[in-house]
C-alpha cells in the first residue's frame, strides 16, 4: 500500500498525453488575446464608418 503513491507519481511524471491539451490551452488563450486585441485596436474605425454611413440615410 506505501508503494501505490510513489508510482502513481511515476506514472504522472512519464504520462506525457496531457501535454497537448496545456498546448491547446495556450493556443486557445493566445487566439483569444490576439482577437480581443484587434477588434479593441478597430471598434474606433469600425464605428467611424458606421456613424458616417447613418448619416447619409435619409
Amino acid at each position: 500500500m506505501k508503494f501505490i503513491v510513489p508510482q502513481i507519481f511515476k506514472n504522472l511524471v512519464v504520462d506525457e498525453s496531457g501535454v497537448t491539451l496545456v498546448e491547446y490551452g495556450i493556443a486557445l488563450s493566445l487566439a483569444l488575446l490576439v482577437g480581443t486585441v484587434a477588434l479593441t485596436a478597430l471598434g474606433g474605425n469600425i464605428t467611424g464608418a458606421i456613424n458616417a454611413a447613418a448619416a447619409l440615410m435619409p
